[in-house]
């Protein structure tokens, strides 16, 4: 699989990487499988996806746990990236930013993860009750103690800040000009400041063919400064495979059964989305997904993709993808798709 860098240490992992998050947290719990996502894991690495993103608030805990039995097989196969700063409650979840915690997050993760070192250790929010460059500085201290190689923040994403008037539809990142949704305009203060106390490596934002929005600032950002780019939920939860079916159901604990693009109504309405990518997979003889996947590729050299899966077959396509290289007129055609309906709020 083709190679790519993030940061300065250019710290080389595969194009595509692995999302470990739904084997344990956020989606169907009837389909997790403990040998199955495993299996998917060690799928995943011999394909090339060497980026294991993880974080401890996933499950809470038991996604590191999982990860890490992978690890003791395959450690020098797989970049290894988690996160800190939130914690789970039973019915909310808060930032927690102080030193001394993210110090001991970081030992607890490590144990989890059975492992010396964190390739990439990331800051999952900022905690607005510590100045962020003290956190950032407590994570700084993990890297010279060599417990962390690199560190990466989060971006603060669309689905946690609402602009004064949520819009209804939004607009691929081409094909006519839109007002410029200021969406990360709080993470690019964010990294301005910590870029003072210690490097930064990667970015981590969500960025796919139906939510654009950090092709505007935040992807500029990165590349002008040669910083890696994590691109969350790269298929659109799920929705720019094409294998699901408007009005099927989620489970309660899904997050998208509570999420306004997965109503029956609004999966129907994109359906014309999913359409493109299926004729400009025609010609490729690739999938919806794998287009998707290509796509979000073809936004800049530091950009590494980040699908989650919990089964081979989805991490063997995800893979497969890396090879697909879209040209002018693949981009151009994906660009003039109709805007996504339904708010991302």
């Amino acid at each position: 699989m083709e190679r790519r860098t993030i940061g300065a240490a250019a710290l080389e992992v595969g194009a595509i990487g692995l999302g470990c998050m739904p084997m344990s947290w956020g989606y169907t719990a009837s389909q997790r499988s403990l040998d199955t996502s495993l299996r998917a894991v060690h799928t995943a690495l011999d394909q090339g996806c060497s980026l294991l993103d993880t974080a401890d608030m996933y499950g809470p805990f038991t996604n590191e746990l999982l990860v890490g039995r992978a690890l003791k097989e395959r450690r020098r196969d797989a970049f290894v990236s988690t996160k800190c700063g939130l914690l789970v409650g039973e019915q909310h979840i808060v930032a927690n930013g102080r030193p001394g915690y993210v110090k001991r997050a970081c030992d607890a993760s490590l144990r989890r993860l059975q492992t010396d070192c964190i390739d990439l250790y990331q800051l999952h929010r900022a905690d607005p009750e510590v100045p962020i460059e003290e956190t950032w500085g407590a994570m700084a201290e993990l890297v010279a103690a060599g417990k962390v190689r690199s560190l990466g923040l989060c971006a603060v994403g669309a689905r946690a800040l609402r602009p004064p008037r949520a819009a209804r539809t939004e607009r691929q990142p081409a094909g006519g000009a839109r007002p410029r949704s200021r969406m990360h305009d709080g993470t690019l203060r964010q990294l301005e400041r910590i870029q003072q106390v210690f490097p930064v490596s990667s970015v981590e934002a969500e960025l796919s063919v139906w939510s654009a929005h950090a092709l505007e600032e935040l992807l500029p950002w990165c590349d002008s400064r040669g910083v890696g780019f994590l691109a969350a939920m790269p298929l659109g939860n799920g929705y720019l495979t094409g294998t699901l079916t408007p009005g099927q159901g989620f489970e309660p604990e899904d997050l998208r059964a509570r999420h306004p693009r997965f109503t029956a109504e609004m999966m129907a309405a994109n359906q014309p989305v999913v359409a493109g990518l299926r004729r400009v997979g025609a010609r490729h003889g690739a999938t919806p997904g794998q287009v998707a996947l290509a796509w979000v590729l073809a936004q800049g050299r530091h950009v590494v993709a980040v699908p989650g899966t919990k089964k081979e077959r989805w991490a063997v396509q995800n893979a497969q993808a890396a090879q697909l290289r879209l040209d002018g007129a693949d981009l151009a055609e994906i660009a003039a798709l109709p805007p996504a309906l339904g708010s991302w709020y």
